[in-house]
């Protein structure tokens, strides 16, 4: 019995940016649970590898080249998706983007993209995808959030604003659409080697600051998301909604 609790057969699962990093190996994850896959990403070659990729692992995978920000192709290419793939079970807002610098000294425009890409893509997805949740009266929102949606580090605060917004954007959902038998949560990763990251973790000073930092005294690995994914994708947490679990090897609870 208790393994069914966690069985995603029958289900769709959109996850957004999803062609490489921790939204590929989060789908993966929901793959190999037995959800049906839309990837989604912007460059066809790069989504068109992904596919392939978990193909190959038996997966049953739908490629979605949409931008997440674009309203035009969210509502249009999302219900056709839908008629191949089946209805969206659980959706994923992971689509993101890191840009530094001093606050000070931030364009806008630099700091529009970030908050656009992190937190008003995951609205204007969900706002499409949710009308047929509602519908249904069942459905499965997860946002990808981070660490830093609750605390700030210098040369991040546009990444911190956004997840920070993104945090209180998943309890928003959970209030709004708990009538619904919706479930919106959120996973807080913390440092995990991804391509994105691995400037940082290249950088003898920043890697020993991670590790020192982190009380498991390592990065985080990217398959290490896949269980609280399934969890919160599942009907283990039908009655958990408006939560952040952190993924962060403790460094929220340590000083």
């Amino acid at each position: 019995m208790s393994a069914s609790l966690f069985d995603l057969s029958g289900k769709t699962a959109l996850v957004t940016g999803s062609s490489r990093g921790l939204g590929r190996e989060i789908a993966r994850g929901l793959g190999h649970a037995g959800a049906a896959l839309i990837l989604n990403g912007r460059s066809e070659q790069t989504l068109r590898t992904a596919e392939r990729s978990l193909c190959d692992e038996g997966l049953t995978v739908y490629s979605l080249q949409m931008d997440v920000l674009d309203e035009d192709q969210i509502q249009n290419k999302l219900p056709e998706i839908e008629k191949s793939s089946g209805p969206i079970d659980i959706l994923v807002n992971n689509a993101g983007i890191q840009q530094r610098g001093k606050l000070e000294e931030f364009d806008r425009a630099a700091w529009q993209s970030v908050l656009d890409t992190n937190l008003t893509s995951a609205f204007l997805v969900s706002r499409q995808v949710v009308k047929g949740m509602i519908a249904r009266n069942a459905g499965k929102i997860i946002n990808i959030c981070s660490l830093m949606s609750e605390v700030g580090r210098q040369t991040t605060g546009p990444y911190t604003a956004s997840k920070g917004g993104l945090k209180m954007l998943t309890k928003a959902m959970a209030a709004e659409w708990g009538c619904y038998n919706i479930q919106a949560n959120g996973i807080g990763p913390g440092y995990f080697l991804t391509e994105m990251t691995q400037p940082l973790a290249d950088d003898p000073e920043f890697d020993g600051w991670v590790k020192k930092r982190t009380p498991a005294r390592r990065w985080g690995l990217p398959a290490e998301l896949i269980g609280t994914a399934v969890y919160l994708a599942s009907p283990a947490s039908d009655f958990v909604s408006g939560q952040i679990i952190y993924v962060d090897g403790g460094i929220l609870a340590s000083l």
